[in-house]
């Protein structure tokens, strides 16, 4: 590769000489200006990437091989730059392209001016860029831009300048490449509010208290008074007997205690001389 620089348009090649590469983007800051972060994604002959570690970004900045890496941002005095190192000489065979991609925070790519990536040799001493690319965002609504890409050809690796933005951003990109997305850090919709749950129909009738555990006892047991003299229980008093209405009673079977008792034959033999008390008005039919 000679030092002359190569200024490329939307879907141009340039074969690379150079094994070990820089991909450098570059804009100018400002007011309203969004910041430019830059990534890359190893993918293989199908197009896809082989696995989530294929995937280097600002969480992950450096591949598991530690053959393409992310270098921190630099402000120079023609704006601020972010660069991707990729040794494609090492890289396995099973990686056939290094997409290099630039994603937006908080704006789209119409608010960034001046984008463009420089590629150098990244073993070589001199400052002159091998192939340099303006991007333009196409519609101005993208959050995601693929800036080029490199690819193998034959025993070698070529770069093409690319372009193609997404309005789904970083996510959206890293998706549409086979790169498995946390849905639950990448969608900030909340979490639905649950139904709230059904009320109980109130009854016509309080219910019914529940009866004293005490009142169910068939046993009653008092309490001892441990030592104390305890007071007799007085014997139940028997309920009055209904009168008979004319006819005669039996004697009381409670002693008179001193008084003298009749005879208890006479109790059940018959007044000859018992009459039937007057009664009062009969309904009697005439």
């Amino acid at each position: 590769m000679t030092a002359m620089t190569h200024a490329m348009v939307k879907g141009s090649n340039v074969p690379l000489d150079a094994m070990a590469v820089r991909a450098v983007l570059r804009w100018t800051p400002g007011n309203g200006v969004p910041d430019v972060d830059a990534s890359a994604l190893l993918l293989g002959a199908d197009g896809r990437v082989r696995s989530d570690e294929d995937f280097v970004f600002y969480n992950q900045p450096r591949h598991p091989s530690g053959l393409v890496r992310r270098l921190p941002k630099r402000s120079l005095a023609t704006g601020l730059t972010d660069t991707v190192e990729a040794d494609l000489n090492a890289l396995d065979p099973s990686v056939d392209q290094v997409v290099i991609a630039a994603s937006s925070d908080g704006a789209s790519f119409e608010q960034v001016r001046d984008l463009s990536i420089m590629l150098f040799d990244a073993a070589a001493a001199t400052s002159e860029p091998l192939a340099v690319f303006e991007i333009r965002p196409e519609t101005g609504a993208e959050t995601a831009i693929i800036c080029g890409e490199l690819y193998r050809r034959g025993d070698g690796w070529k770069f093409r300048a690319v372009g193609q933005g997404y309005p789904t951003g970083l996510v959206g990109l890293a998706t549409a490449f086979g790169i498995s997305v946390d849905e639950t850090a990448a969608s900030a919709q909340p979490e639905p509010t649950p139904a709230p749950l059904p009320v109980p129909p109130v009854p016509a009738f309080p219910p019914a208290p529940a009866p004293d555990p005490d009142a169910q006892l068939t046993v009653q047991h008092q309490q001892p008074a441990y030592g104390y003299p305890q007071p007799a229980v007085a014997p139940p008093v028997p309920a009055a007997p209904q009168p008979a209405y004319g006819y005669p009673q039996p004697a009381s079977a409670q002693p008179a205690y001193g008084y003298p008792q009749p005879a208890a034959a006479a109790a059940h033999a018959p007044d000859p001389n018992f009459v039937l008390p007057p009664q009062g008005p009969q309904f009697i039919r005439p």
